[in-house]
């Protein structure tokens, strides 16, 4: 069983988003289309979205919404922002990479970077607690090893501004910043890593 098959029989599809079809999305592997794409929603009272095209097949990839899972404050104090996490996580394994993406979004300047790198760590520590669940109670040692992680920063969503990609961003210090008004994203472009 893989490990995006275990993590979609461990979590609850009410905390996970679903692919959607691309109708006008170019496959550019084999030029065709249909391609996949996930729209990553803020709730009201926020109520904007970010799509993410290119995605990979749905037995490759979990996209999981981090803010459904609670917020640990009935034991932690909080005090360094280990109560924190960011809105979505998505999970791939494709036959090319194994990525973990952690994703704040803010529809405007929104929050501080310490603010955001607080969030991004608290995803980061999600995803740990997974791994851990799979390998004690799936007896799995080696679940969720050998994956790399990108924080990407998604902010002025409801603006149009320019878009700046920087490409170190595998720790949460190191965000992938991105600014755009609510449209879309390539899955490739906030997946690359060093150059």
């Amino acid at each position: 069983m893989s490990d995006i098959a275990i993590l979609k029989e461990m979590i609850k599809e009410t905390a996970t988003v679903s692919l959607e079809d691309d109708p006008y999305g170019k496959n550019l592997e084999d030029d065709t289309y249909g391609k996949n794409q996930v729209i990553l929603r803020e709730p009201p009272p926020a109520n904007y979205y970010v799509t993410i095209k290119g995605m990979p097949d749905d037995d490759d990839v979990i996209i999981i919404n981090a803010d459904k899972f609670k917020s640990p404050d009935t034991v932690f104090k909080g005090n360094r922002g280990e109560c924190k996490r960011a809105d979505f996580v998505i999970v791939a394994n494709t036959n090319k990479k194994k990525i973990i993406l952690c994703i704040e979004m803010k529809a405007g300047k929104g929050g501080s970077q310490t603010d955001i790198n607080e969030q991004l760590k608290g995803a980061q520590c999600f995803v740990a607690y997974c791994r851990e669940i799979g390998q004690s109670f799936w007896a799995l040692p080696n679940f969720l090893k050998g994956y790399e992680y990108r924080f990407v920063s998604i902010r002025n969503i409801t603006r149009k501004t320019q878009t700046r990609i920087d490409p170190n961003h595998d720790l949460p210090s190191n965000i992938k910043m991105l600014k755009k008004s609510g449209s879309s994203f390539q899955f490739n472009d906030l997946v690359q890593g060093k150059r």
